[in-house]
């Protein structure tokens, strides 16, 4: 995370994500990835907090902002910060605007579309 920094100059968001099978699943993915590139947040290793690496736990908890994004109503990647004990935490589920399981194209358009909305829940510009 270093070199990363907010434009108002506190740390960015940690964003862990789904990376599932579905089509919805990669669009979270993807959609976490840009925001890393764009600097808007850092992407964090959701593996390491399922197992249990001490390292992404803690961090996470001293975090200033966390963001989840999932791709369906599964909800894996909230319930694996919930089940760490994990709640403080920001969540978008790529469902819930708009975007179907299982009908969704990933493409730059849609991954905009994702992005668009995960700046908004962190108060972030566009």
């Amino acid at each position: 995370m270093s070199g990363i920094t907010c434009a108002c100059g506190g740390s960015p968001a940690l964003i862990y994500t789904c990376s599932g099978a579905a089509d919805v699943g990669e669009l979270a993915d993807r959609s976490a990835r840009q925001l890393s590139r764009d600097k808007k947040g850092a992407m964090s290793c959701l593996a390491g907090i399922g197992g249990n690496i001490s390292g992404f736990i803690k961090s996470t908890e001293g975090a200033d902002e966390v963001l989840v994004i999932d791709g369906c109503p599964l909800n894996c990647a909230r319930k694996t910060l919930e089940e760490k004990g994990l709640t403080n935490f920001k969540h978008l589920m790529v469902t819930e605007i708009g975007f179907k399981k299982g009908q969704t194209e990933v493409n730059q358009e849609n991954i905009a579309r994702v992005c668009d909305k995960a700046a908004e829940l962190l108060g972030l510009c566009q």
